[in-house]
């Protein structure tokens, strides 16, 4: 049998592409921790009522 052999080649744009993807992907994992992360979050009205002490305006110190 003959060995084929891959001739070297270029690096296309796809090929940086997914490589530039893939390097974001394993940093992102780095700071936050695996699993999926949004990026945008929605957006709350500040009509809606909630009684955490951190939404009322006022900070209270112990």
């Amino acid at each position: 049998m003959k060995r084929i052999r891959k001739s070297k080649s270029r690096i296309t744009i796809d090929d940086f592409v997914k490589a530039m993807k893939k390097a974001n992907r394993e940093a992102e994992q780095q700071t936050l921790g695996p699993g999926f992360h949004a990026k945008d979050k929605a957006h709350r009205s500040k009509k809606i009522y909630t009684r955490k002490n951190k939404h009322k305006g006022e900070e209270i110190n112990n």
